[in-house]
């Protein structure tokens, strides 16, 4: 069995070093923050196969253009002469069409499914007990656009074999009784699922300190000694790790780490931004998405998660309080029950969705080093994906059949 070395203490990562202990293998993770900070925290907490359309999709491209000049809107990227930037936008173009959302379906399909399978078998494991409810996810919509658009979208699901249901507004009712809604109608994802991640997290740290998994808190890796094809070892400052088999899955840091060893793994950090309200009334039940404004809705742990927006800029601390109105505005337009104050600085959570140029992850090895995995680059998706992902690092290091083909992920595609 080999000793594992994880970069990264995400869902990505715990997932990895979860699987990894179960076929035996020996993990170290390390993680540059103290693992209250990731990315999944923060997270709607959705399971979303139903969600088979990459970010790179042809219509993004005219509406990215739009929502640019609208500072509330749900996806942004700053204007910038960064290069990183550039080169990303121009890839990102070259797979905003139709052939690349029809290739990519099946493999995101599949790697959801995956993952809800493995959900479930969690949720039955002594010691986890993250709140996972299979009620679905139901998209609202406010214009006969949203409407045409979500059909056709449900038509394709269906043929892929998902179990999706367009709604009018009153069967709409129906499935959320206590709760007012001025929608034209909503696609009910019943496919999907839901989780509470902080949870979640928790429970994964507190098996794997207890499988003998070391996590290294406050760890940054500054440096990585390669010898021929291999990684011979890596630095967090002085303290050098060596280790039989390394992965990187640092989500939005991963290109950073990759640039250590001089490779190139192209992702932009995709800043979101979500709150917490109590919610004693329990008023909602099914997760909500607003389709218009791409804002998502989960109840959980007795309050309701609001989040949204997809800012691509550099990562930073600051806090933009017109990209939170711009979510807090779209509530009461479809849920006029849910009106939730603009919440204190304090109370925002960010984190940095690791957004690949094509809307897919990076999974597998890496060519250029026969003992390096690469997982990173799950966009929106990470909490959703982190099960099937870790599951096949395990099988690509175990050497073991994989569960599903990762030859669309490649980290080595552009």
């Amino acid at each position: 069995m080999a000793n594992v070395l994880i970069i990264g203490g995400g869902i990505i990562g715990l997932s990895s070093a979860y699987y990894l202990t179960k076929a035996g293998h020996q993990v170290t993770i390390l993680e540059k923050g103290d693992l209250t900070d990731n990315c999944s925290f923060g997270n709607a907490g959705m399971i979303v196969p139903s969600h088979f359309i990459p970010l790179a999709a042809p219509g993004m491209l005219q509406q990215g253009i739009r929502w640019m000049f609208n500072s509330k809107s749900p996806f942004y990227v700053k204007p910038s002469l960064n290069p990183e930037l550039i080169s990303w936008g121009l890839k990102f173009i070259k797979n905003a069409n139709a052939g690349h959302v029809e290739r990519s379906a099946e493999p995101l399909r599949d790697l959801s499914l995956l993952s809800k399978t493995l959900y479930e078998d969690l949720a039955k494991e002594p010691g986890f007990d993250f709140g996972l409810e299979e009620k679905g996810i139901l998209m609202f919509y406010k214009t006969e656009k949203g409407a045409e658009e979500e059909a056709h979208l449900a038509e394709k699901g269906r043929e892929l074999g998902l179990d999706m249901a367009v709604l009018n507004p009153e069967e709409c009712r129906q499935l959320q009784p206590d709760l007012k809604l001025d929608v034209l109608g909503a696609v009910h994802y019943r496919c999907d699922a839901h989780l509470y991640p902080n949870k979640l997290i928790a429970d994964l740290v507190t098996y794997l300190e207890k499988a003998g998994v070391k996590i290294m808190r406050n760890h940054q890796v500054t440096n990585m000694e390669v010898s021929a094809n291999k990684i011979k070892s890596v630095f967090t400052g002085p303290k050098q790790w060596v280790a039989d088999e390394y992965v990187i899955a640092g989500g939005s840091w991963s290109p950073a780490i990759a640039k250590l060893v001089n490779l190139n793994v192209p992702l932009m950090p995709g800043k979101g931004y979500s709150f917490m309200v109590a919610e004693p009334q329990q008023r909602m039940s099914i997760p909500a998405l607003l389709c218009e404004a791409r804002v998502a809705i989960t109840p959980m742990n007795g309050s309701i998660r609001y989040g949204g927006t997809m800012e691509l800029c550099k990562m930073n601390d600051r806090i933009n309080m017109n990209r939170v109105k711009g979510i807090v505005e779209a509530i009461p337009k479809y849920l006029p029950d849910l009106q939730p104050a603009l919440p204190a600085e304090k109370d925002i959570w960010f984190g940095f969705r690791p957004s690949s140029p094509d809307g897919l992850p990076y999974i597998g090895r890496n060519k250029k080093y026969g003992n390096l995995v690469v997982a990173t680059g799950h966009g929106m998706m990470g909490l959703g994906l982190g099960p099937a992902t870790g599951k096949l690092v395990s099988e690509l290091i175990s050497e073991a059949k994989l569960s599903i083909s990762v030859d669309s992920f490649a980290p080595d595609r552009f």
